[in-house]
């Protein structure tokens, strides 16, 4: 059975015959493609001059073996990336493209990265591209060095790259590599030609179609002047660089601004010195052993204290202001029963006859809130005063100046230098962005965003008090002490009502208003409703003393918004 099936030496002779031709086959077939089929290079020869300039100029005579592609292209990079967010720039020049002597008329696209040549070839199979190449030159550690792609882009495979390279001088090393771009693999070959006539020579093949031959030859110093270009991107740490000079700069910037705003603070937004001098606004007086009561000295009032506190017309200054008219007899505050258990609490403003002791502020803002004989709710307040309220912080702001506190108005100092510093601003974010877009000195222009700030902040300072003024601030300093820590016990009995309503507009403005309430309810000895029991406040029938911190709590928030509500 063995003998039947093994097979006879002439049968396996021809066995291997047949295999070794289907063999030599598979392995021909694509050698045979390579070199031969359409847009298939057999070709590639590269002939350089370099120039003692640094120019190199370029002539690739590319040779077809079989059909020939209808359109041939070749895609120059033109840009290298380098390290610090820079790159090699090249320029391709002098195109032209010619089958047999006659022009192909190369159409060329430049774009940022990429010079692309495209021509008809009109079936010539053997066409001559020539070019001139400026800033392939570049400086290296020793002296400068030729890197250009002989070979980049084309359209077409390449079964043989040949290239040379005439150069002016004598050259310190030659390299070449090949594959794709980034490749690092050396090329078939690479000499330096005969010890006469030193011609750098290339080989290398078969490439694909996109692939590059890339060479490099060093010189000496001083043989062959460098023509690199290199352009720097924009980057944001380029733009912002923390190298010494822009940093320098920034930070001297910085200290001298620093100081700049510190002198004119100081020389233009310092009070004046009120030379030891100290003007109260009131006091608590002895009226006998272990009693004090409360004195408004010279005329002021809690909204001129407010004011000259803080340089303001502040929401709590017009509020306390309306609290102080009620207690001196010319409004009546009535809180209004609630409709439901959570219904909002609301106030009736009712107009009275208290006097001629007005100042023109005061009588602004009663016109305003309920002119005279009429009442008005809270609740309806914010549709009619906006206008008055304008009013009447321009009459407390002519009095700062009229009663001699400040030179200017505070409110007109205050927005010439914030316009000032809002202009200044400006041309810094400005200055900025040129800085960014076009130097690496954008930290400078960051110094002076935050000066321009810093000026913001300073502007809301500048107004500055006369002597008078600021012997009237420590005045109001001496009063908030005493308002703070002045015993509430001292009051003489049956005299805490009124003694505490005097007082109690200006602990609202400078703090302590909480201590005085609760002396006013210590002051309640019975468990009766007090609904009248305040000349300026009255709560409904059921109200007791004790309840007026609340309820005057809640007044002073509500009627501050809805004075300054918009």
């Amino acid at each position: 059975m063995l003998a039947n099936t093994s097979m006879t030496p002439p049968r396996r002779l021809g066995a291997v015959l047949v295999f070794g031709a289907l063999t030599l086959g598979l392995l021909a077939g694509p050698l045979a493609l390579t070199a031969h089929a359409e847009g298939n290079a057999s070709t590639y020869v590269a002939d350089a001059t370099l120039a003692p300039n640094g120019i190199l100029k370029v002539a690739e005579t590319i040779t077809f073996t079989g059909a020939v592609p209808a359109t041939l292209s070749q895609k120059f990079e033109t840009r290298e990336d380098l390290i610090g967010d820079r790159q090699y720039v090249q320029t391709i020049s002098d195109i032209t493209a010619t089958a047999k002597g006659a022009s192909l008329n190369p159409a060329t696209k430049v774009e940022k990265r990429y010079t692309t040549v495209t021509m008809q070839t009109n079936g010539a199979n053997e066409i001559v591209v020539s070019y001139s190449v400026a800033g392939a030159v570049v400086n290296i550690e020793n002296g400068t060095a030729l890197r250009f792609r002989l070979l980049q882009g084309l359209s077409a495979q390449v079964a043989v790259f040949t290239a040379t390279v005439q150069i002016p001088t004598q050259f310190s090393y030659i390299k070449c590599t090949a594959g794709a771009p980034n490749s690092t693999v050396p090329c078939t070959f690479a000499a330096a030609g005969q010890e006469n006539a030193q011609i750098p020579t290339f080989r290398d093949g078969p490439r694909g179609e996109g692939e590059v031959v890339a060479i490099d030859i060093g010189f000496p110093p001083n043989a062959v002047p460098a023509n690199q270009k290199v352009d720097y991107l924009w980057t944001v740490g380029r733009a912002f660089s923390a190298k010494p000079l822009p940093l320098a700069l920034s930070l001297g910037l910085l200290v001298l601004g620093g100081l700049g705003l510190f002198f004119m603070h100081r020389r233009a937004g310092a009070d004046a010195s009120a030379g030891g001098e100290i003007s109260r606004a009131g006091e608590f007086v002895a009226t006998g052993p272990g009693q004090t009561e409360f004195r408004v000295v010279g005329d002021i009032r809690p909204g001129h204290v407010g004011t000259v506190a803080d340089e303001r017309v502040d929401p709590i200054d017009v509020t306390a202001s309306l609290v102080d008219l009620a207690v001196r007899g010319h409004l009546l505050i009535t809180e209004l029963p609630r409709d439901s258990e959570f219904a909002r609490t609301d106030w009736q403003l009712t107009r009275l006859d208290g006097g001629n002791d007005l100042r023109p502020f005061e009588k602004e803002l009663l016109d305003g809130v309920a002119p005279a004989a009429t009442s008005v709710k809270v609740s309806e307040l914010s549709s009619r005063v906006h206008e008055s309220i304008g009013a009447v912080q321009n009459q407390l702001y002519d009095e700062m100046v009229n009663n001699g506190w400040y030179e200017r108005r505070p409110d007109a100092i205050r927005n010439r230098w914030t316009q000032l510093a809002l202009g200044g601003l400006i041309i810094a974010v400005v200055l900025t962005g040129i800085l960014a877009a076009f130097t690496t000195f954008g930290l400078v222009g960051l110094a002076l965003i935050v000066l321009a700030l810093g000026l913001v902040f300073v502007a809301q300072d500048m107004p500055s008090r006369t002597a008078k003024g600021a012997a009237l601030l420590a005045g109001l300093g001496a009063l908030r002490s005493d308002l703070l820590s002045h015993p509430t016990n001292q009051i003489p009995k049956g005299e805490e009502l009124r003694e505490i309503s005097e007082l109690l507009p200006y602990a609202i403005v400078l703090g302590g208003s909480e201590r005085w309430l609760d002396a006013i309810v210590a002051s309640d000895a019975d468990e009766l409703p007090d609904a009248e029991d305040l000349s300026w406040y009255h709560g409904p029938d059921n109200w007791h003393l004790r309840d007026l911190p609340d309820s005057l709590r809640n007044f002073t928030t509500t009627v501050s918004g809805s004075l300054f509500s918009r």
